[in-house]
């Protein structure tokens, strides 16, 4: 019989997680220059309608189909376009119905093919990042999810990560960022640095919109976490709470570094601990006390607050810190389990710092490394493909114009309208961005 309110819980959660894709986009967009703000958002609702529709016809059935390949794969034609998932019988859970699993895992795979965007910010052919989006689903997280997600029940064999190594990973530290991190990694050294990238300051357009996305992000990682339990639970509780002391932990890990080393502490600082935090906490959520938890986030601020500027002294241009967010505090979370875990929390699993040994530990570092080689290596391997094929990035004279007006034919801010056609007919703005464009080209001519 259906479990009403585990089942509301559940799909509320997937709606809260839902609502973080376009909070992304907020967070994102408010960081790059004014006239890319579209095309970065876009980027992200680009993510959201696609990966939708290649999870209901095979995503859901390569993550959590029947295993076809010593946990590597699920059977990506067990549930081909969802057949068979309708009926109102408990599924994935006890009395949750199959849809409603499948919705809450749905919106997991939207946010993570999202993530990789920030990294290559600026610089990237919107058609060409939906065939990514679309390819690097299909071959990297479906996959990678089944490995993490996909637990063994009954006659069901799941994927490797999550039985057979039994590493813990309530939320998806693996899956979702650390595979995210490795991907935008790979993919900013396939496109390469932007226009003016360390000669030239590139600062965020607008500080609120990160702000306010930050915020929507804080919000709806309640059911990302949280919803995790699946079922209106002391699991589900026990997530929440730490969700949130991490979290504002990392915060103020993040302005306390900033304070130290810079002499003061940004409202980018701040946001960007809070998705530090947010990010640390997801793997380790139901393995961690509150006071475990406040240690993380401080950690994992502090961590991602230098790891950001690695980018400088390595040269690669991470456009909006995916790596130095996502990978590092994805790193930091899940091995943070092997040390922080205690048998008191619901996992029921003592770290190093606990008297547990190293047991967990190696488990988290041999899964939180081989989901970022993975990761790495088959990104680095579609993108290459994709920009010797169809091109990845754009022409310099278009980035230097700016994406917006040149892909989109829009701009975010319409400062100088005038009533005249020309300037409010799409064509018109889009013949306004080639003209940008070439007046670029005179001048590098002319240089």
């Amino acid at each position: 019989m259906t479990n009403t309110g585990d089942t509301a819980w559940v799909l509320t959660s997937a709606a809260l997680v839902l609502l973080m894709t376009p909070g992304l986009a907020l967070f994102y967009g408010g960081m790059v220059r004014s006239k890319s703000v579209l095309n970065m958002m876009m980027m992200s609702f680009g993510a959201l309608a696609l990966i939708s529709v290649l999870w209901v016809l095979y995503g859901y059935s390569m993550a959590f189909g029947d295993d076809v390949g010593l946990g590597l794969l699920g059977d990506p034609t067990q549930y081909l376009g969802l057949d068979g998932l309708m009926a109102d019988v408990t599924g994935e859970a006890g009395g949750l119905p199959p849809m409603a699993f499948v919705g809450f895992q749905a919106v997991f795979a939207i946010i993570t093919v999202a993530l990789i965007s920030g990294a290559i910010a600026d610089r990237a052919r919107f058609g060409t990042w939906m065939v990514f989006a679309g390819v690097w689903a299909t071959l990297v997280y479906f996959p990678v999810a089944h490995w993490v997600f996909d637990f063994s029940a009954g006659e069901h064999v799941g994927g490797w990560i999550a039985n057979d190594l039994a590493a813990i990973d309530f939320a998806g530290g693996t899956a979702v960022h650390i595979n995210a991190g490795a991907a935008g990694l790979a993919l900013a050294l396939v496109l390469g640095r932007r226009t003016g990238f360390g000669k030239e300051a590139i600062r965020p357009h607008n500080l609120p919109l990160v702000m306010l996305g930050a915020g929507l992000l804080w919000f709806g990682w309640f059911g990302f976490n949280a919803g995790s339990a699946l079922a209106a639970n002391n699991l589900a509780a026990v997530a929440w709470v730490n969700t949130l002391v991490a979290t504002a932990a990392a915060s103020l890990g993040w302005l306390l570094v900033e304070r130290l080393r810079d002499g003061h502490a940004t409202s980018l600082g701040g946001a960007s601990g809070v998705v530090a935090g947010l990010v640390a906490i997801t793997p380790a959520c139901s393995a961690l006390s509150p006071v475990g938890s406040i240690g993380l986030g401080l950690v994992a601020g502090g961590l991602c607050a230098l790891a950001v500027g690695l980018k400088y002294r390595l040269g690669y241009d991470d456009s909006l810190d995916v790596v130095g967010v996502h990978l590092v505090g994805g790193l930091v979370g899940t091995i943070g389990v092997g040390f922080l875990a205690t048998a008191a929390a619901p996992a029921g699993i003592d770290g190093l710092f606990y008297g547990g040994g190293v047991d967990q530990l190696w488990r988290q570092v041999v899964g939180a490394l081989v989901v970022l080689v993975v990761s790495f290596t088959a990104t680095y391997l579609i993108g290459t493909a994709l920009e010797k094929t169809i091109g990845f990035r754009v022409d310099e004279d278009h980035e230097v114009a700016g994406i917006d007006l040149v892909t989109h034919a829009e701009t975010a801010y319409d400062l100088h309208s005038t009533s005249s056609s020309r300037s409010s007919s799409p064509g018109a703005v889009a013949a306004a961005g080639r003209d940008r464009a070439d007046e670029a080209s005179e001048r590098k001519v002319k240089a």
